[in-house]
């Protein structure tokens, strides 16, 4: 559980004195920030939208304890150049390929938060024999829905508001909403601290333009644009875990339930009092779950064939309760697709768990 001193009941935040500090690399003439830690298998943490390296901070020192543990500040984000740019997935995706090149690392286990889940998961399409593992977190790219306030980011004079959330006077009955909502005990209230520090992290004119233009490429006044359901069959040969914050205001919860129908073999970890940050609401438990994961899966291996086989062989019927799930949520509560599922494990053939959940509907 969140307090507003930014304490888990896994205890206080690291010091700052454990804090991995940021290093800087030019790639393709742009500094790209990161933060990087540890020896072994390579485990890439790729933050959300307007989010930075930082927001691993309390889960970077115990997977670096096993791993090389490597944190980008995706471009137009953090300490990294923030140049009127491509800002697509895809020029994400190639961005995390370049800096990994230079970085001399060949093929990770990918996390990716959000805005990078949907990264990572495009990482892994273009880039399978580079992606030993695929780890989403409350990830975009599943359905239309997302919180009504990144749908009003996208939409004319959204630099104006963001630059006005930063005044003293508006901060003040923000604080005053968000602690209203903390002694309701909404999901709203354990997000709206880290929808704060996002807003923070945006100081100025030329960080408030690439979080929008970030943002266009993904969200519009409808909800997301994009999705990642198309090509989610080519994960069956490669281990993925879906994680999400049970109480999620940003990305609906239902959403892990439609993914983990449409990725075949997927583990899904639920976190009942976590909201769209599980990794910020419980390190602990994200750390034991990331490890365990990767200590009870062999990396994926893909040669040519195998991958082009894969391309010609979709399942219709997988096609079809996927795009039958999707269908019914608009009609769904923000929890209805995780109703029944349990909080460890994966839920695939266990009844009333999210996958058959969206079997039933199809």
């Amino acid at each position: 559980m969140v307090t507003n001193a930014g304490r888990t009941a896994g205890g206080p935040r690291p010091a700052a004195g454990n804090e991995i500090r940021l290093r800087t690399r030019v790639v393709h003439g742009y500094r790209r920030a990161f933060r990087m830690a540890g020896k072994g298998s390579a485990v890439l943490l790729v933050h959300g939208i307007g989010d930075s390296s930082a927001t691993w901070a309390e889960v970077m020192p115990g997977l670096a304890q096993r791993y090389k543990v490597v944190a980008p500040d995706l471009l137009g984000h953090g300490a990294s150049d923030k140049p009127r740019a491509d800002y697509s997935i895809g020029g994400y995706a190639n961005g995390m390929r370049d800096l990994l090149s230079v970085l001399g690392i060949e093929r990770v286990t990918l996390v990716g938060h959000s805005l990078g889940g949907a990264v990572a998961m495009q990482f892994a399409y273009q880039f399978p024999e580079r992606t030993e593992r695929l780890v989403l977190v409350g990830t975009g790219g599943v359905g239309r829905q997302v919180t009504p306030v990144l749908k009003a980011a996208t939409l004319p004079g959204a630099n104006l508001v963001l630059s006005a959330l930063r005044l003293p006077t508006m901060r003040t009955q923000i604080g005053i909403f968000v602690k209203l909502m903390e002694l309701l005990d909404t999901g709203l209230g354990l997000d709206a601290p880290d929808v704060l520090r996002v807003v923070d992290a945006l100081p100025d004119a030329t960080s408030r333009n690439a979080f929008i233009r970030t943002l266009r490429a993904v969200v519009d006044w409808r909800g997301q644009v994009g999705t990642m359901l198309d090509r989610c069959y080519l994960t069956q040969g490669m281990p993925t875990m879906l994680i999400w914050g049970e109480r999620d205001q940003v990305v609906p919860p239902v959403h892990a339930g439609i993914a983990h129908v449409a990725m075949p073999g997927s583990r899904l970890e639920l976190f009942p009092d976590a909201g769209h940050f599980p990794f910020r609401s419980d390190p602990q438990r994200f750390i034991s779950v990331l490890r365990d994961f990767i200590e009870t899966t062999e990396p994926a291996h893909f040669s040519p064939e195998e991958w082009r086989s894969m391309l010609r062989g979709q399942s219709p019927q997988l096609r079809r309760a996927v795009a039958a799930r999707l269908a019914s949520v608009a009609g769904d509560g923000p929890g209805d697709g995780l109703r029944g599922t349990e909080d460890r494990g994966d839920t695939k053939d266990r009844p009333g768990g999210a996958e058959a959940k969206a079997r039933e509907s199809a």
